[in-house]
């Protein structure tokens, strides 16, 4: 896609700053959030197994559950355990037509999940054993992994505390 480039840059910098100014409250004058956090994210899959076999042997997240949809009969309703008791969901919706990924309004553009060093290194070899096409450290990120999962669905491997992003920590423990 197209990057903004001269003027058009600067307006949209300049749009950035003036609402960081106006909502961007210091960490010390934020109040607590109203939730407790993300129960799970619900994305969908084309196909059941192959999200199974690619998120739970490839990456290492365990398959909690696999039960019928309780909106769509015939529809798979499973969970995987990303750590510190969060969970990633799919459904699947046999007899849909399933258009390819677009990076649109609506869609994820990506989940990033924050890993260890150790983790890092050790996903980075399974994907490259696997085949599995990635893009980040090649490009001078090296703090950061992305990959497609099967249905298209962005997934960054950040090598990053929760809560903290480019070492700045955003949320008070």
């Amino acid at each position: 896609m197209p990057q903004p480039e001269g003027a058009e840059l600067e307006a949209v910098r300049a749009r950035r700053a003036e609402l960081k100014d106006k909502y961007l409250r210091p960490l010390a004058e934020r109040p607590a959030s109203t939730v407790k956090g993300v129960h799970h994210a619900a994305l969908i899959c084309k196909d059941v197994e192959e999200t199974i076999r690619f998120y739970q042997d490839l990456l290492g997240f365990p398959l909690v559950e696999l039960v019928e949809n309780r909106d769509y009969s015939g529809s798979s309703h499973f969970f995987f355990d990303i750590g510190n008791r969060n969970l990633l969901g799919f459904f699947d919706f046999p007899g849909h037509d399933h258009p390819d990924f677009s990076e649109t309004i609506g869609a994820v553009q990506h989940i990033a999940l924050s890993t260890s060093a150790e983790e890092f290194a050790a996903v980075r070899t399974r994907l490259d054993e696997a085949g599995v096409e990635y893009i980040g450290p090649d490009r001078g990120i090296d703090n950061s992994l992305y990959i497609r999962d099967p249905n298209g669905v962005g997934i960054e491997f950040y090598r990053e505390d929760l809560g903290v992003f480019e070492g700045e920590p955003l949320l008070d423990d």
